[in-house]
């Protein structure tokens, strides 16, 4: 069975505000092997919302709506679920009392417009709310399930949790979904996808998803089976193909970051890392830090972000950066080496460069950027240009390839 998910909310077209309950809810489903093929978020508007839920249900066979059951003239869900499904709604003396106790328990009197949040379409159970006023509503018509759940993650969490799950289990065919995601450093989106294309475009089990961000691709493979053991070898099938398309540009195939990689490796060598950071302003470190158990392989960092600090805390030479400057091969290769020294760690990683918009030069226009590495083996400096991006990409893919850099130094 498929699914849908709509979320009910003009305050979400907002940028002030995001639609996070989809997220649990498609883990939860993909769990029960079900596929969510669509997500939409809808506004306070009942002739728009009753179309979605007739299209949606036109569909697939599992349709979930969020939010909208409150007791204002804008919480729309109840009536426009009511109106695409031709099902009065019917008052519940019995929800109206057990609401009436809720505020009365926190010291408050109901206002009559909680009465609203009493109504149930003709048909539907009432699914308990032990965490708010709105009850939820699970309704099965013409072979499928609607559910109306409340908005607040803390009431839909545990009420989809405790009343819908066992629903579904006892709708659903016994089926899973297993999924693999091969995370690839520093290659363009249509270059991982002219590689793997030949492969992943001649099944239709498993699909195949390619997400883009900044210096890191993620290949996602989900495979749908009667049984775990089935959809494995289906995701062995298609990964035995593509992985030798992409070599060890595949840092990650289990979705783990770059960093928390790099961390598990340092870990596993019982070696340490420090950071020298110029243009990046202690992002490196803080993406290092930000892993679980970073204090086993991390020693410091040191932010110098002036020819003077590069100087007094790193020993980075005057006549140095007045002869190469401090975007230079060697600046970089003398920050990573006083990291080393200074902390006592196994591998120093320094970045230096110019991340814009201003202070570009002819020779270090602005994109470029010199990573340092210092290890057992020596140092050596690397240098990119990222011409076409902003200030901030321009540091987030500095970071990844100096973490990226590491990862293949550790290899």
């Amino acid at each position: 069975m498929n699914a849908e998910i709509i979320a009910v909310g003009s305050e979400l077209l907002t940028p002030q505000r995001i639609d996070t309950n989809s997220l649990y809810l498609t883990g939860q489903l993909n769990a029960l092997g079900v596929e969510v093929v669509a997500k939409m978020i809808v506004g306070d508007d009942r002739a728009r919302l009753t179309e979605a839920v007739r299209a949606a249900l036109g569909r697939s066979e599992i349709l979930i709506l969020t939010g909208g059951l409150g007791p204002t003239e804008d919480d729309v869900t109840r009536d426009a679920v009511s109106l695409a499904l031709g099902r009065e709604q019917r008052f519940r003396q019995d929800l109206s009392d057990a609401i009436e106790r809720r505020f009365r328990r926190g010291g408050r009197v109901m206002a009559e417009i909680n009465k609203r949040q009493a109504y149930v379409l003709e048909g539907a159970e009432a699914l308990p709310n032990p965490n708010g006023t709105a009850p939820g509503q699970w309704i099965e018509h013409d072979g499928r399930a609607l559910m109306l759940l409340p908005g607040p993650p803390n009431e839909l969490e545990p009420m989809f949790r405790e009343a819908c799950l066992p629903r579904l289990e006892r709708l659903l065919p016994k089926q899973v979904i297993r999924t693999r995601v091969f995370r690839i450093a520093l290659m363009a989106e249509s270059e991982v996808d002219q590689r793997v294309a030949p492969v992943y475009t001649r099944y239709t089990n498993p699909v195949t998803t390619i997400l883009a961000a900044a210096g890191d691709i993620q290949l996602h493979l989900r495979a749908r089976s009667d049984t775990p053991e089935e959809a494995e070898r289906l995701l062995d099938e298609v990964a035995a193909q593509i992985e030798p398309l992409l070599g060890n540009r595949i840092y990650s195939r289990n979705g783990d970051p770059l960093e928390a990689v790099v961390g598990q490796r340092l870990r596993e060598r019982s070696e340490t890392v420090a950071v020298a950071e110029s243009c990046t302003g202690g992002m490196l470190g803080e993406r290092i830090t930000a892993i679980p158990g970073s204090s086993d392989y991390f020693a410091g960092g040191f932010l110098v972000y002036t020819e003077r600090m590069k100087t007094a805390l790193l020993g980075v030479s005057e006549a140095l950066l007045k002869e190469h400057t401090a975007v230079s091969d060697e600046a970089a290769e003398a920050m990573a080496l006083g990291a080393r020294e200074r902390t006592g760690a196994t591998w120093a990683v320094s970045i230096t460069g110019v991340a814009g918009p201003g202070g570009g030069t002819e020779a270090a226009p602005v994109g470029t950027i010199i990573i340092g590495i210092a290890g057992p083996d020596g140092c050596r400096t690397h240098r990119a240009r990222y011409y076409q991006f902003d200030r901030a990409r321009i540091r987030t893919l500095a970071t990844q390839n100096a973490l990226d850099l590491l990862r293949r130094r550790l290899v």
